[in-house]
Formats: structure tokens, C-alpha cells, sequence
């Protein structure tokens, strides 16, 4: 159900559940807060003025990759980092890791930020991987290493993002979805934008026919219920969040259909804490 209010009903199951989550979208108005408990979804505002490029969650904390730093928000409050103008921006083992428009790639830590190496237009950055115009590569203790493919949009690592849990490696490229097993094994034919998975299994991703989810090893249509562009996906115990590129936000909550509340704000990206 597209653009819909809340009937008096919902509302007050709205008022009464526990676990309401907090939403925050990346747009071209800053960073947006929206509040919703399971699949209903209830206010949001403008949270922080920026100009955001990028956009991770991890648990308790998100970060945000701005045209002047790199944004940290821990119990509602925005820190910056002293990275400088950012481009992309992940977590790797609970830590912040950020790339900038020359291909630098550091992570933060109690010392500061810490270099990590550098590649050709980094476009995403979550757990050890790393998508970038010239292939995948992986964060290790020597630091940046190439693992193959080539021009790539996304990726997923979330035993790696999360430390110590398990999960799917998944990278989405112009030719493809992959997953890393022994090498990287075709997963999805045809360009990919899009990836995200959690350690329970789920994941979703962007194709070119639209949202898939992954069931039983097996990528499945999952569309959601209007013609845009989802240019984020993100995951909770509760609930699947994406967010298009005009701005509409989208929750599945498990085994349910999709419910959108449109924003109104050009959007680039989704994250929960």
C-alpha cells in the first residue's frame, strides 16, 4: 500500500508495541529520521542538515559519509570524525571505515583514522569488502587486497561488518550477483546495484528486474509496490527497510508484504542502528 496514513487502529497498535526502530535516511536535505515498529510506519523529520553521499548502520551507532566529514551518531547525537569530504562510508568489525574521492580508504579507531589503502572509485564499503570501478577488494591485517571481479556497485559481508557473526560474502557488479565460496560462484545474472545480508540469512538485493530476496539458496521476485528506482536496502531482527531514489520508504516486516510512506526528499541510501 503505497503513500498510505495510518487508521486509527494502526495508530494506537502503533503507540502500544515495544520495539520501535529508528529509521534514518541519507537525502538531499540532510539525514532523515523516521520511526517505525514493525511494518508501521509513524513520523519522521529532518534529522541533521547535511549533504550526505553514503550511509551504514551498525549496532548503536550509524555513520554517515558527507561532502565535509565523516558523521558518527551514537544515542541521537552527531559526532564528526575529521576524515574530511567522504564518498562512502562502512563498518568493518564495529569500526568506521570511510573512503574519500581520491580512492582513499581509512579506518577509525581510539588513535584516530588509520590508513588502510586506496582504490579506483570506491562505491561501497561493508565489513572486509569493498566495491570499487576496478573490482572487489578485501580489508586484512596487510591491508587492501584485490579479490577479483570488476566494476563493482555493492557488497555484503556481515560477519565481517558485525565482527565475529557469520554470513554470505555477496558482491553486486554490472555484470552480476556473486557470492565468495571458492572463488566467486554466479549467483544473479545481469547488473546488480544493490546488496544486503545478515548473519540469520536473509538477504536482499537489486537486479534488473527489481528487488529479490534470497529463499532456500534461491533469489526470488520481491518487488516492491510502485515503479522507482531503491537505491538502499537495510536489515533488524524485525524488519527490512529500502528507500528509493525519489525518497520512499519501504518496510517488510518478516514474511509480510511490503509498506511505503513516502518522504518526499531524493534519497541515497538506508541505514538502522
Amino acid at each position: 500500500m503505497a503513500d498510505f496514513d495510518l487508521s486509527i487502529d494502526e495508530k494506537r497498535v502503533y503507540a502500544e508495541k515495544s520495539g520501535k526502530q529508528t529509521v534514518y535516511v541519507a537525502s538531499d536535505m540532510g539525514v532523515v529520521t523516521v520511526d517505525v515498529s514493525a511494518d508501521l510506519v509513524g513520523g519522521f523529520r529532518i534529522d541533521h542538515r547535511c549533504t550526505p553521499r553514503d550511509i551504514a548502520g551498525s549496532p548503536g551507532e550509524v555513520a554517515i559519509a558527507t561532502a565535509d566529514d565523516v558523521l558518527l551518531v551514537q544515542d541521537g547525537e552527531y559526532h564528526e570524525l575529521g576524515f574530511g569530504p567522504a564518498t562512502t562510508v562502512g563498518f568493518h568489525q564495529n569500526r568506521v571505515v570511510a573512503a574519500d574521492e581520491s580512492g582513499r580508504i581509512a579506518r577509525y579507531g581510539e588513535d584516530g583514522w588509520e590508513e588502510v589503502g586506496s582504490a579506483e572509485e570506491v562505491r561501497a564499503i561493508d565489513g572486509s569488502l569493498v566495491a570499487a570501478a576496478d573490482g572487489v577488494y578485501r580489508i586484512g591485517d596487510g591491508g587492501l587486497t584485490h579479490v577479483g571481479l570488476d566494476d563493482a556497485s555493492d557488497v555484503s559481508d556481515p560477519a565481517g561488518r558485525l565482527g565475529g557473526a557469520e554470513g554470505a560474502l555477496l558482491a553486486a557488479t554490472a555484470s552480476g550477483l556473486y557470492t565468495l565460496g571458492n572463488g566467486w560462484m554466479d549467483a544473479l545474472d545481469g547488473e546488480t546495484t544493490v546488496v544486503e545480508s545478515m548473519p540469520d540469512g536473509r538477504a536482499h538485493a537489486v537486479g534488473p528486474d527489481g528487488v529479490v530476496s534470497l529463499e532456500d539458496d534461491e533469489w526470488i521476485p520481491d518487488p516492491i509496490p510502485m515503479d522507482e528506482a531503491v537505491v538502499g536496502v537495510a536489515h533488524d531482527a524485525q524488519a527490512t527497510y529500502a528507500v528509493t531514489d525519489v525518497g520512499t520508504l519501504c518496510v517488510q516486516a518478516t514474511e509480510g508484504d511490503w509498506r511505503t510512506q513516502v518522504l518526499g526528499l531524493d534519497a541515497v541510501g538506508v541505514a538502522v542502528q
